[in-house]
């Protein structure tokens, strides 16, 4: 991936099913692939990058439904195509016109989230990127059990009477603010050491 840019793509992250919503607003350089897009998405919004994940959208010059993602045999055996997120290009599947991506994160615990693309901006000079300007709301924890295992999560710790209490605060390893959230706090890793730690 070249350091060399001249804009960013702003997009919002939605986490689906989540209310009040989970959510960043990132900026990302313009030459991004969706590996990079994907490195960035898990780091704004706090997830470990344990498990699957994958994209689809519309692709604009054909009007057919893509998915990109890292190619598995176990997607081939179901026959099921992935475009190679590490050499497509953001910048050729997000237009003006085809602005949204569902992007699925763990395929057992399925955290979809509906990314945004709002708009092309020229690079502000001595800022780095990506970069996580807004968002609200905690990422919830890894392997809570998905949208309904996070919010039976947050009922227990809501109620220090429950007899599930004590148990959910040792697996969480402390408090969770569900609250919590400071964009100044995000750091991105670096997308070619992640793709390099991942073969």
């Amino acid at each position: 991936m070249s350091k060399y840019f001249n804009q960013v793509y702003q997009f919002k992250i939605t986490l689906n099913y989540t209310k009040p919503a989970i959510w960043r607003r990132i900026l990302v350089p313009a030459n991004y692939s969706f590996w990079d897009l994907h490195v960035a998405i898990q780091d704004s919004m706090g997830w470990l990058d344990y498990h699957l994940h994958m994209f689809e959208l519309i692709n604009p010059a054909t009007n057919i439904k893509v998915e990109i993602g890292a190619p598995d045999e176990e997607y081939e055996s179901y026959g099921r195509f992935l475009l190679p997120e590490n050499k497509v290009k953001i910048s050729k599947y997000f237009k003006e016109t085809n602005q949204k991506a569902r992007y699925e994160y763990d395929f057992g615990d399925s955290w979809i989230h509906t990314v945004k693309f709002e708009k092309i901006i020229p690079v502000s000079a001595g800022e780095k990127y990506p970069k996580c300007i807004t968002g609200k709301m905690a990422c919830p924890p890894e392997d809570c059990g998905g949208i309904g295992g996070y919010y039976d999560m947050l009922s227990i710790l809501n109620n220090p009477k429950d007899e599930e209490y004590d148990g959910m605060i040792e697996w969480l390893g402390g408090k969770y603010d569900p609250q919590l959230f400071d964009p100044n706090a995000v750091s991105f890793d670096d997308p070619l050491k992640r793709w390099n730690i991942s073969l």
